[in-house]
C-alpha cells in the first residue's frame, strides 16, 4: 500500500508534475491473495507480485528484471523512477539483464 500511496512523492520529490492518469495496481501477495489499488476502470495498470512491486518502488531491483507487467505511458514513467522511501531524488539499480 505505502508503494501505491506514495506515487505523487515520486514526482514531488524529483520537482516534477505527476500525470493526472489514474494506475490500477493489482498485485499477488505472498499469501496467494490479491492486493488491489487504484480505480477498477484506470486505463494504465501494473500487475505481478507484490515482491516485484516493493523491490522497484524501494529501488532494490530494476523493472527490467522482475516479471511486473506495466501497461500505459504513465505506468511505466511512474515505475521507472519510483521511490517510496524520504530523502533526496535517487536513481534505482542498473538493469542486470
Amino acid at each position: 500500500q505505502l508503494g501505491f500511496i506514495t506515487r505523487g512523492w515520486t514526482y514531488v520529490n524529483r520537482g516534477l508534475e505527476a500525470p493526472d492518469v489514474s494506475v490500477r495496481v493489482e498485485l499477488t501477495a505472498p499469501s496467494g491473495d490479491t492486493w488491489t489499488f487504484g480505480p477498477d476502470d484506470a486505463a494504465e495498470s501494473i500487475t505481478g507480485s507484490a515482491d516485484d512491486f516493493c523491490l522497484v518502488v524501494t529501488q532494490r531491483r530494476h523493472l527490467d528484471d522482475t516479471d511486473l507487467e506495466v501497461a500505459g505511458d504513465a505506468a511505466a514513467g511512474w515505475m521507472a523512477v519510483a521511490q517510496v522511501f524520504a530523502g533526496g531524488a535517487t536513481e534505482g539499480p542498473k538493469r542486470r539483464s
